[in-house]
């Protein structure tokens, strides 16, 4: 299977047909598929298109909600709480992050916990929104039906990877990071299991313990396990972290595991601050411009290329996507062709060169 690429707005067309025809509102389907494609050019591939073949199930059982509107549980202006009813991840945090911003720029700073919001696909492309507009931005996100990480020292799974990401504005484009707590992510562990690859490290426990380099441990029985970041080794570190997003985005929201839900979701915590209610916004740049400048001038080690602050090769991977043509992995482009086959979509050529 090999690589192509494509035009972006063929393959947002494609996205968004694709969701249509399973069912999800046309509106909701544009959106959505407007950040799918802007996680594939940031080189993100295993939560951009690749998310489609996972959502249109979600969508035939229902468990996706294919229409309407989130409730508002909570409203105190600075500090808000979401029920998503179970719409698409990626509508709901257009709307989380366009009324944080709002409120930021009046209060200073705004927080928003979402409850039972559908998966919110990739971090760093929703703190970019953010982040463009000038405003630093912090996402974290669990879902509570989820069992893929045991607890340190345990070897049942227990936790999801519980991803979190700050981005804020930077010299040339924003600081982007993004991480788990989890060694690793499901999506990768999915990529892996599809490719018939495993990793270059043990970042897997199988259900005795053992670290291993076999990402299938999660479909044996009884059920393996991602390890939390750290490994067997420092993995307290990354069990920690598990438990601190589960808190800002299940204990803060009013729902999770002990609700015991069962369909896949994504409970979120967003919090924007706007630099201005701060230092100021001009010192803020140049406070960050003098560290991002220090540590890519920092003298690599032997054999390695020059250090990248996170957000660089984002950065990078967008702008050859816009000469170039968005990158698909074979895989991926495998598993879209076959939901276009099934639903009477019709695929875009690969872009030439």
């Amino acid at each position: 299977m090999t690589d192509d690429r494509f035009d972006r707005d063929a393959l947002k067309g494609l996205a968004s047909s694709l969701l249509s025809r399973g069912g999800l509102a046309p509106e909701m389907a544009e959106v959505v598929a407007e950040f799918l494609v802007q996680t594939d050019e940031l080189g993100v591939t295993t939560h951009g298109l690749s998310m489609v073949p996972y959502y249109l199930p979600e969508l035939k059982s229902r468990n996706m909600t294919a229409s309407g509107a989130h409730e508002v549980v909570r409203d105190n202006r600075v500090t808000m709480v979401w029920d998503g009813n179970y719409l698409p991840g990626h509508w709901l945090m257009k709307q989380a992050i366009d009324t944080c911003v709002e409120r930021a720029g009046e209060f200073g700073m705004a927080a928003l916990a979402i409850r039972r919001s559908h998966h919110i696909g990739c971090l760093s492309t929703l703190t970019r929104r953010a982040a463009d507009k000038g405003f630093v931005c912090y996402i974290a996100t669990s879902d509570p039906s989820g069992q893929w990480v045991a607890p340190y020292g345990g070897t049942e799974p227990l936790l999801t990877p519980n991803p979190w990401a700050i981005g804020y504005p930077g010299d040339g484009h924003p600081v982007l990071i993004d991480t788990c707590a989890s060694i690793t992510t499901v999506s990768k562990v999915r990529e892996h299991i599809n490719t018939g690859t495993r990793f270059a490290h043990p970042w897997m426990l199988d259900a005795n313990g053992q670290a291993t380099t076999d990402p299938t441990v999660v479909n044996a029985t009884p059920k393996g396990s991602i390890l939390p970041v750290g490994g067997v080794d420092h993995g307290h570190k990354g069990f920690a972290m598990g438990l601190m997003v589960e808190m800002l985005t299940q204990a803060l929201s009013g729902q999770g595991r002990a609700d015991a839900p069962t369909r896949w979701g994504g409970n979120v915590f967003v919090q924007v601050m706007d630099p201005d209610a701060f230092g100021g916004r001009e010192d803020f740049l140049r406070q960050v411009g003098t560290l991002n400048a220090a540590c890519r001038a920092n003298r690599p080690i032997p054999g390695g290329g020059a250090v990248r602050i996170p957000g660089d090769r984002a950065f990078e991977a967008a702008v050859r996507s816009r000469s170039a043509g968005v990158r698909m992995p074979g895989e991926v482009w495998t598993r879209v062709a076959a939901c276009a086959a099934e639903l009477g979509v019709s695929l875009p050529e690969p872009v030439a060169g």
